[in-house]
């Protein structure tokens, strides 16, 4: 088991290492608070999904006063097809704190651009994909000016497609979204959530984030980010074994052997930077 790993509140990740991120209903003001204190990399006030079309402007103006307040955090905006975009864009352009926006329903790249034209060049856009269509233009989604990630909003992708939920079913496009965000540049993939108060089922869930080589991960409550967090991060032993390679090659003037050494200290390297970023100690040590 990893060491116990730091609160967001005591040691920021990078965006583009956040492994958990959390999603909070904007019609619930009163636990922002609580959800950027929690654990969660990234806290993400959403104006989509968990909004009534009702309570759209009344939400928004929760989410930028919260963030005027001297708070930071993304918020989900609605999609770029949808009567309030343009409201959630016009409404975010100048506000104090905003790190980032994730961009519902996300189709084509285009959609990533104008936002990020919109909000003055200066926002990062996480792409929410939750269709057919986006995944088939993910690559093209990846490489737009503005985007900074790619999401799989796997329950609209289901209901979209038709396709359930296992394992097998979601294979392929997790596999998409992590191929077309290393074509475009990008950090790894975020991944849908899991739905339910089971820990072992979302310890389970979050190890098929890793194995498909997803780098993040949707959460719907705080207790769930701890576990992401473990999870995504690289364990004890991978990272005994990334310093006892590094050390090795050091120790050898950096001598490269034969054709396995250049992938593994690709891997070294790679685990340190993470062990590093998430205070995750080698085994022993």
């Amino acid at each position: 088991m990893n060491v116990p790993l730091p609160s967001s509140t005591t040691r920021e990740i990078a965006p583009e290492l956040a492994r958990s991120w959390l999603l909070v209903a904007a019609t619930r003001p009163e636990t922002f608070d609580d959800a950027a204190a929690s654990h969660a990399d990234a806290v993400v006030l959403d104006v989509e999904d968990a909004v009534d079309a009702s309570h759209k402007d009344s939400a928004r103006e929760d989410v930028v006063r919260w963030l005027g307040a001297g708070n930071r955090g993304w918020v989900r905006i609605n999609d770029a097809t949808s009567e309030w975009w343009s409201a959630d864009l016009e409404a975010l352009r100048s506000a104090q704190g905003l790190l980032g926006v994730m961009l519902a329903k996300t189709e084509f790249g285009k959609q990533v651009t104008d936002t990020y034209h919109r909000l003055g060049a200066r926002v990062p856009v996480v792409a929410l994909v939750e269709s057919a269509v986006g995944i088939e233009n993910a690559t093209e989604i990846a490489r737009a000016d503005g985007a900074f990630r790619l999401a799989f909003g796997s329950g609209d992708f289901r209901r979209d497609t038709g396709m359930s939920a296992d394992r097998e079913a979601m294979a392929y496009p997790r596999a998409r979204l992590v191929i077309s965000s290393r074509a475009g540049g990008l950090p790894g993939p975020i991944d849908g959530p899991t739905v339910g108060s089971s820990h072992p089922i979302l310890r389970e869930q979050s190890a098929i984030t890793v194995a498909m080589g997803m780098t993040g991960k949707l959460c719907l409550s705080p207790d769930q980010t701890p576990v992401v967090n473990e999870v995504i991060s690289p364990t004890r032993t991978d990272v005994e074994w990334a310093f006892e390679f590094l050390e090795d090659f050091e120790a050898r003037g950096r001598i490269v052997r034969d054709g396995s050494d250049l992938p593994r200290l690709g891997r070294a390297r790679k685990i340190m930077q993470l062990a590093e970023a998430f205070n995750v100690l080698p085994a022993g040590r």
